[in-house]
């Protein structure tokens, strides 16, 4: 299925971009969430007359991503969690509770869907997680996980 690109996203294309996409993708994400247009010729003909508005859009974007960057990037965040003794945790730390602890430190809202931990935080320890706030602007912050002492 032939789209057109609203937004700069990574790995697929630029503003303006007509791909060629797999039905689903199209329909549950791309047009869902307004990032894309079926292609047709009234609707090439109308991302041609926005397109410099559309970029202008992914600009502001993009200087709002990077204020962020600079907020909270090499920053580190603790959490306390409940352990084993050979220092594995009952469960893991999900993005969405690293979410929170950044609202609740920084006051910055990010969406669960952008932070990527490099791998799955299952112990105690300092981890690597990876925020993507735009196509092109990422951020890089530690979680170092504590031993929550007693069991309540």
């Amino acid at each position: 299925m032939k789209v057109i690109l609203l937004e700069n996203l990574k790995r697929i294309g630029s503003i303006g971009d007509v791909i060629d996409v797999k039905r689903g993708f199209a329909r549950n994400f791309l047009i869902a969430n307004k990032k894309a247009l079926y292609a047709s010729k009234e609707n090439i003909n109308q991302v041609e007359k926005i397109k410099s508005e559309l970029s202008k859009k992914d600009n502001e974007k993009k200087q709002e991503a990077k204020t962020i960057s600079e907020k909270i990037n090499k920053k580190e965040y603790s959490v306390k969690k409940l352990s084993t003794e050979n220092k594995e945790l009952y469960g893991s730390v999900k993005p969405t509770e690293i979410s929170k602890l950044i609202f609740e430190k920084s006051k910055i809202e990010i969406k669960p869907s952008m932070i990527q931990p490099i791998k799955e935080i299952k112990s105690l320890g300092k981890f690597k997680v990876k925020i993507t706030l735009h196509s092109e602007v990422d951020a890089e912050i530690t979680i170092d996980v504590k031993t929550a002492e007693t069991i309540q």
